[in-house]
């Protein structure tokens, strides 16, 4: 039997990207399209929080239907649906055009972040598959860090439209590139036993253990998405910086999720799972409760937000993958559904988190809340989870 082709590593980082990218190269720009549309802040934060609802629910989707169709139609189909609503998305005239355009986006992005990694699986053994996944998680992390970088730059020079231009840029790029050189991977024509997906579902959410790290997860990584929808009206209208450093202060946060995963790897080894998973999270907490505090005190300043947000993300990347792994050990039969139900869970805590956060007059104040909440309800979640 012929082995399978293999796919272009450096194709499959891109795609796999492409998704998380267009999410954070906006951020910078909310308050330019806010103004020009004519739109709350709130209004602003549904283009983030209804994004990381579609790529919440396209986890759940995509998997199947590649089974039934085949990876690579399947992901030129979500390419082109992610280029053509990045066009829509720059000549958006109203906000409500933009969310919607914006929500078709994150579901055609989610196809690189869902096939790309299936696309690993299924051209390279056990060890060389966890060595290609390793090199584009590290790409997938780098790249959300410098996207808003970019888009500050975007937005001051040529407009917070322009952002969408280079989005619908890519996507195009993607899909040709796709087209030409990406072979077919799996098997296609599968039938896809929907009944059975169902009930593994069920199955799932049936478990107390699975729920709790479902919702814990969560909780402790994704609510970090409240700040980061909120970090423009923070930095540029409370702490009156400008766009383009706005950018640089997420990519820090960023690299705060790359030290805390870093730091995982390294500590797996000395402590219990648990233990770590429950550790990392109180550092969440501890660097939320400092947030909130300074707000309350009125000392809201950058090394303030920018040093407590820092360690905020440190943890949610060290518990990140502790959560999934227990997640999706708690019964192997159904480790695939096990792992789609979890991204589904964490992308729709941070959909909901976000959307809290555009709620008050006061973004900081609202952010730092909706954080030590949900790190307070990742604590107890994490214990249910313990305990069944």
């Amino acid at each position: 039997m012929a082995a399978p082709r293999q796919a272009p590593l450096w194709l499959l980082a891109l795609v796999t990207l492409s998704g998380t990218l267009a999410m954070h190269i906006f951020i910078p720009a909310l308050p330019a399209a806010a103004a020009e549309l004519r739109a709350s802040d709130g209004t602003m934060r549904a283009t983030i929080s209804l994004y990381i609802l579609g790529l919440a629910f396209g986890q759940l989707v995509y998997g199947p239907v590649a089974d039934r169709f085949g990876r690579r139609v399947t992901l030129l189909a979500g390419l082109l649906l992610y280029t053509v609503s990045g066009l829509a998305a720059a000549f958006s005239a109203t906000a409500t055009g933009l969310i919607l355009a914006r929500l078709a986006q994150a579901l055609g992005g989610c196809a690189g972040l869902v096939l790309g990694r299936a696309i690993v699986r299924d051209t390279a053994g056990p060890e060389q598959a966890a060595r290609r996944l390793a090199l584009m998680n590290l790409m997938v992390l780098l790249g959300p860090g410098l996207a808003p970088i970019l888009g500050g730059v975007l937005a001051t020079a040529l407009g917070w439209r322009a952002i969408f231009g280079v989005l619908c840029a890519l996507g195009l790029a993607l899909a040709l590139l796709t087209w030409r050189i990406l072979p077919e991977t799996g098997a296609r024509g599968a039938n896809t036993d929907l009944a059975s997906l169902g009930r593994n579902y069920r199955r799932l959410i049936g478990s107390r253990a699975f729920l709790g790290l479902a919702l814990g997860g969560g909780c402790a990584t994704t609510s970090m998405y409240a700040f980061t929808a909120s970090a423009p009206f923070i930095f540029g209208g409370q702490l009156h910086r400008p766009p383009e450093e706005v950018g640089v202060y997420l990519a820090i946060l960023i690299a705060g999720a790359w030290v805390g995963s870093a730091m995982t790897g390294r500590l797996i080894a000395r402590l219990p799972m648990q233990r770590l998973m429950v550790g990392a999270n109180l550092l969440s907490l501890a660097a939320a409760a400092l947030l909130l505090g300074g707000v309350l005190l009125g000392q809201l300043s950058v090394p303030l937000a920018v040093g407590s947000m820092f360690v905020f993300t440190m943890g949610a990347g060290a518990a990140s993958p502790l959560a999934l792994t227990q997640a999706v050990g708690i019964n192997p039969a159904v480790a695939g559904s096990a792992a789609g139900l979890f991204g589904f869970a964490q992308m729709a805590v941070g959909a909901l988190c976000t959307s809290l956060a555009g709620l008050g007059s006061d973004p900081a104040l609202t952010a730092a809340l909706v954080l030590v909440g949900a790190s307070l309800l990742a604590q107890i979640s994490f214990r249910v989870a313990a305990r069944s």
